[in-house]
């Protein structure tokens, strides 16, 4: 009489490979501004074999002076994380923003 094999356990998605386990500047920024006053910058950040927007958003209407973090947003490639940013500015443009 034989034992049954115990089910595999599912296995965590294999880690990153970080390079020095910190984020790299991309050199890839794009800063929206409403009525010249800056209201969003997206930075796009490489970390191992993914790609990192990070944002920070400047409410309009309010006397805050740190901006609000929302994400950070993680992307498998250059392409996907750069048409994040570039559609996020276009609905930025929609909304009367300057985008640079």
């Amino acid at each position: 009489m034989s034992t049954p094999e115990p089910e595999p356990q599912p296995q965590p998605p294999a880690a990153p490979s970080p390079v020095g386990g910190r984020a790299v500047d991309d050199d890839f920024t794009r800063t929206a501004r409403k009525d010249g006053r800056q209201v969003v910058t997206l930075r796009r950040l490489m970390l191992g074999n993914q790609f990192i927007v990070e944002s920070d958003v400047y409410p309009v209407g309010t006397m805050r002076i740190d901006p609000v973090r929302p994400g950070p947003y993680v992307f498998g490639s250059r392409d996907e994380a750069s048409a994040f940013i570039e559609e996020t500015t276009l609905a930025l443009e929609y909304l009367g923003c300057e985008i640079s």
